[in-house]
């Protein structure tokens, strides 16, 4: 899926500025719905809720894209297991 994504364009930065920009619309989607709707404040918070909960998904997507970016995938698996290894054996002072 992440692959598919990056192929239609988009990077992990669009993802973080989704999920700014679903912070900001639910926000103002509140708002609108407040002076717009005769419903009250129930009506408006449910609104805000309903955008807001989107920008959890567009972060998580986001941190999984930039790792994607960075790591390339599957076939940098091995060579990321070999960094470790050799983070964890002991530095021998001569």
């Amino acid at each position: 899926m992440l692959k598919q994504l990056g192929k239609m364009g988009f990077s992990s930065n669009v993802m973080y500025a989704m999920g700014f920009g679903s912070i900001g619309l639910s926000v103002a989607t509140w708002a609108i719905s407040l002076r717009a709707e005769e419903a009250g404040m129930d009506r408006a918070d449910r609104w805000g809720i309903f955008v807001g909960q989107w920008a959890p998904t567009f972060f998580a997507l986001g941190a999984a894209m930039r790792l994607e970016e960075q790591w390339g995938g599957k076939g940098r698996h091995k060579e990321m297991e070999n960094r470790m290894d050799e983070m964890r054996e002991p530095m021998h002072v001569g």
